[in-house]
């Protein structure tokens, strides 16, 4: 005998089978990470640097170190990228700016120099100076973008690196060089503000007189 299954009545619905869940789970998990991914694409970020030639720390280093003293000359400098009118980390220093420099806050007696410098020193009105300063920073803000949007929480990721040099003439002979500077920077700024938005507000309606 063939038992047959009953038809639902007029009208009724016929229930469609449950769509699979953990593959819509997979789906939602990945859309929620796009959408992640897109919104901490969407916080700002800001690089302050010098325009000049060297891209590193290195180059810079390696070009101040293929200076000689008493050997290389200021035009030697001007064909290397030296020149202050093209250079913007270049900056020339006259004879009393480079006085000032090894007189303030030094315990030095003026025999104690370097010979280069007390070459300059001596040389009065004939001795200037190149002041380098170069760097390349940049601040990229992570973390939560919608903490960030509204003032609660702001991380800022600086990475970059510093160069300063010193370079003193006697005339047109470079007598001294030195350089400084920070090969590696990398610092995290945290800003966190318990009322968002509203954290200036009390400042701002505090009466002025």
């Amino acid at each position: 005998m063939q038992s047959t299954r009953p038809e639902p009545p007029i009208g009724a619905s016929r229930l469609s089978p449950l769509p699979n869940l953990p593959r819509i789970r997979t789906v939602v998990a990945a859309l929620a990470l796009a959408a992640l991914a897109g919104c901490q694409a969407l916080l700002p970020d800001a690089s302050d640097r010098t325009e000049v030639e060297w891209h590193t720390f290195d180059e810079a280093r390696e070009a101040v170190e293929a200076i000689e003293p008493f050997s290389t000359h200021k035009s030697d400098l001007i064909g290397n990228g030296f020149d202050p009118k093209r250079n913007p980390a270049v900056t020339i220093l006259t004879y009393p700016e480079i006085v000032q420099r090894f007189s303030a806050g030094t315990a030095l007696r003026p025999d104690e120099y370097e010979a280069g410098i007390r070459s300059c020193l001596a040389a009065g009105k004939a001795c200037s100076g190149y002041a380098i300063a170069a760097k390349r920073i940049k601040r990229d803000r992570i973390g939560n973008f919608w903490l960030d949007s509204f003032a609660f929480r702001r991380e800022t990721n600086i990475t970059g690196w510093t160069f300063n040099a010193l370079i003193l003439f006697v005339d047109d002979l470079v007598v001294y060089t030195v350089f400084g500077g920070q090969p590696n920077l990398h610092e995290l700024q945290v800003t966190r503000n318990p009322l968002g938005p509203l954290q200036g507000w009390g400042e701002a309606l505090r009466p002025r007189y």
